[in-house]
């Protein structure tokens, strides 16, 4: 299937390892031009010499200054943003018990202001255009939270509900705006995370994903380029009439449709 993607340009925060690398690949490969970004912009020149048509920005999502400049570098480069690709790092591991105001702001500085911000600067053009894909890495944690993320499952909520309502303000205009949530993919975050549920438990990190494989109808982890294929899809022109929808990428392991 050829989505259509060629001559668009694509813009993925926080592209240089995990989910965000696996997107930035997966719409290289579909023909777009592709923004890699990341804190550290030697690497993400790196990843973005092995896409196709790609350059590297340094990018620190969660610093307004940084994240202008990343776009006007962006823009300089390859011309206005067809493809915004919402990601960052989460917070840190707590539960909502032991949760303190800091933590509760610092998941909205995580999650929810950067996206915000993007899409402000984004947007006005793709209405303009008439065309325009907005696609956010969320987490299967807003639909049943997931224990002892009390600040990812906060922070990822509320960033889903301010994109469902814009979803429905500018589908009039092209533009779709969709999220897609991961449920254990194989990442780094997720090894942080099994190593930390490991060291919880008094047992092995290897014993610790065995176990979390257990719970997934599929039997395993998933594939970040089975991440990446999903975005890819939504951002093509086959996927003009999909907006306003959370798409679970989990292998089962949420047990509700």
């Amino acid at each position: 299937m050829d989505l259509q993607l060629q001559g668009k340009t694509a813009f993925v925060a926080a592209s240089t390892g995990g989910l965000g690398r696996a997107i930035a690949e997966a719409l290289g490969a579909e023909g777009a031009n592709v923004v890699v970004t990341g804190r550290r912009g030697e690497r993400a020149a790196e990843i973005a010499a092995d896409v196709p048509s790609a350059i590297g920005i340094e990018l620190d999502v969660t610093d307004a200054a940084s994240r202008a400049a990343a776009l006007d570098k962006a823009t300089a480069s390859f011309g206005p943003i067809d493809i915004l690709v919402i990601n960052g790092p989460g917070p840190k591991p707590g539960t909502a018990a032991e949760a303190t105001a800091s933590d509760i702001a610092d998941s909205y500085e995580r999650l929810v202001a950067p996206g915000h911000d993007l899409v402000s600067r984004v947007l006005p053009g793709m209405r303009q255009r008439g065309s325009g894909r907005i696609v956010a890495v969320g987490s299967s944690g807003i639909v049943s939270p997931i224990p002892n993320l009390a600040g990812s499952n906060t922070g990822r909520a509320a960033l889903a509900g301010y994109l469902k309502t814009l979803s429905t303000e500018v589908a009039v205009d092209g533009v779709t705006v969709n999220l897609v949530l991961p449920g254990r993919i194989a990442t780094d975050r997720v090894a942080q995370l099994d190593a930390a549920q490991a060291e919880r438990q008094g047992i092995d990190p290897v014993e610790a994903q065995r176990r979390s494989e257990q719970t997934i109808p599929a039997g395993r982890y998933g594939d970040p380029s089975e991440f990446g294929a999903a975005v890819a899809f939504l951002c093509g022109a086959q996927a003009a009439y999909i907006t306003g929808v959370a798409l679970r990428v989990d292998g089962g392991l949420v047990r509700t449709l």
